[in-house]
């Protein structure tokens, strides 16, 4: 190399030659653009469905509409497994008398806000990443589908398992809507934070399964926890302070490392 040749910071002369003596540019291990690419192609290539045109509608962004569609846990093969699940809690309770619907509900749900989540699990995550809607709202919309979702599964299951022929078996009906809504929030609290759906799908379930028995020890009524109105107002602060979580989990602003 001639005295009058520029380096770059690559390493490389100014005419483009290897200096001598000079490493090479460090090769990446990942092609993240190649990673990137089959993400979009793989959420993105099919048309878009009756019910994604109209979601997209309702939410004025075709984009979010996909997202939506994409969550794991309004897919079907999960969609068939939580009817399933609260299906035979359904027969059960009518062979039992208990309501099992009442207890099992919450545990699905908060399985499903989960796995709302996406890090890990979701073929949407990081190209929602690119797109001009916050984190947060592509997680509020997935997590209040989910909810409803399972609520409303949940609600026709234990109708069938419970026919509302006094007013405990209606409170039972729709009481465990509020516990649920405290698990949810604590599982969603939980995968946001370890930015894990497993993590979330854990915590979630041993949380309610440690509700249930400690209500049942005191109370010595398996209902207690869902039909004792003394514990609304604790599970309403509890989904409360989970959700102050979850938004402090995802304050980062989209692009910062």
């Amino acid at each position: 190399m001639t005295s009058g040749d520029e380096m770059t910071p690559s390493g490389r002369a100014a005419g483009g030659h290897q200096a001598r003596g000079e490493p090479g540019p460090t090769p990446r291990d990942v092609d993240l653009g190649r990673v990137w690419v089959g993400v979009a192609a793989t959420v993105w290539q099919r048309r878009p469905g009756v019910v994604e045109r109209a979601a997209g509608r309702l939410l004025r962004s075709p984009g979010l509409a996909r997202a939506l569609l994409t969550t794991p846990s309004l897919l079907m093969p999960w969609l068939i497994a939580s009817v399933v699940v609260l299906g035979s809690g359904a027969i059960a309770a009518l062979g039992s008398g208990k309501p099992v619907v009442a207890l099992i509900a919450p545990a699905v749900a908060a399985a499903g806000i989960a796995y709302a989540y996406g890090p890990g699990i979701d073929p949407a995550w990081e190209l929602s990443k690119s797109m001009a809607i916050s984190d947060r709202m592509v997680l509020l919309v997935r997590a209040l589908a989910v909810f409803a979702l399972n609520a409303l599964l949940g609600l026709a299951a234990s109708a069938a398992a419970l026919p509302a022929t006094s007013g405990a078996a209606a409170a039972v009906t729709f009481g465990w809507l509020v516990p649920m809504t405290a698990v949810c929030a604590l599982a969603l609290a939980a995968a946001t934070v370890a930015r894990s759906a497993n993590v979330g799908v854990a915590v979630g379930l041993t949380g309610w399964a440690i509700t249930v028995l400690a209500s049942q020890r005191a109370d010595e009524h398996l209902t207690a926890v869902v039909s004792n109105s003394a514990l609304v107002l604790p599970y309403l602060l509890f989904a409360a302070c989970c959700g102050a979580i979850v938004l402090y989990a995802t304050r980062i602003p989209r692009g910062t490392p």
